[in-house]
């Protein structure tokens, strides 16, 4: 029998729907990942992104991106080795010795205090909606803000602060990633706080890959799968080396009639996470 109260129906459809999320995530961190990002979501199958606000080229994806579906890519590590970015507050907790964010989400959780976490996310969100971005939900850059038990807190705070939906990783994606003893959509939940049903990850597979394997077993409800497009070149190469071609994959990925074509085959009905922020400021 069809759950009544499932979120398919709240947002207006049948129980049995099969709804689907394409984030572009990183939008920001880079020239060539804002173009890559623009043409997936004009061109090809992606149906939002979220916004690395502290990044050298967030700004520009603020301008390139006016009116769509963009929601916070909450950043509090600096991956690269020799292009870095650092917080917005400016707070000590925040960084390492090199005056960046750290480069890994373990060195981070060790120095990182959840007050200087929340003032720094709270400033990367209020900077989006200054820059006029009609920001849609929230989600963690490498999970920095779901490691510790006390910055999950933060997560959830912002979300019910902002009136914003998340991305919620799976309990078995949190007990791979060593965060099951605190992460729980049911937490989320019992807040207000609405989430995506089911999460495929595919990072560091080809996602067309991903797509072609995961798509057909995804059950009913709404599903996210996210991608880090980037247009190949000189830029992606210099700063990003080490993933360059899963990046590149993934910009051609996004904008693959055949990709489209298996959405459509398997009866999705792509969506974005703004009829879930509707939603969540409804009162769900």
């Amino acid at each position: 029998m069809a759950d009544p109260n499932s979120l398919a129906r709240r947002l207006g459809y049948a129980a049995s729907d099969r709804l689907l999320i394409i984030n572009c995530d990183d939008l920001g961190v880079s020239h060539a990942a804002n173009v890559a990002t623009s043409r997936a979501m004009a061109e090809g199958v992606a149906t939002s992104a979220t916004l690395m606000v502290p990044c050298p080229f967030a700004r520009e994806a603020a301008g390139m991106f006016a009116g769509m579906d963009i929601g916070v890519h909450l950043t509090l590590t600096s991956e690269y080795p020799g292009y870095r970015w650092g917080s917005l507050t400016g707070l000590a907790s925040l960084h390492g010795d090199d005056g960046y964010f750290p480069q890994t989400t373990t060195a981070a959780i060790k120095r990182m205090e959840a007050q200087d976490v929340r003032a720094e996310c709270r400033a990367q969100i209020d900077c989006a909606l200054s820059w006029g971005i009609d920001v849609t939900h929230l989600d963690s850059h490498m999970h920095a803000v779901e490691a510790r038990a006390d910055l999950f807190d933060v997560y959830l705070d912002l979300a019910v602060e902002y009136g914003l939906p998340l991305r919620m990783i799976t309990p078995s994606q949190a007990e791979r990633l060593g965060l099951a003893g605190f992460h729980s959509g049911q937490r989320a939940a019992a807040r207000g706080i609405i989430c995506n049903d089911h999460l495929v990850y595919p990072w560091p597979r080809p996602t067309r890959d991903v797509f072609f394997e995961a798509l057909p077993g995804l059950p009913a409800g709404i599903s996210e799968i996210f991608a880090h497009p980037v247009l190949d070149g000189e830029e992606l190469r210099g700063y990003g080396p080490g993933y360059a071609d899963l990046r590149v994959h993934d910009a051609t990925c996004l904008i693959d009639p055949a990709v489209r074509d298996l959405i459509g085959q398997q009866g999705f009905k792509p969506i974005s996470y703004r009829p879930l922020r509707e939603l969540q400021r409804r009162g769900g």
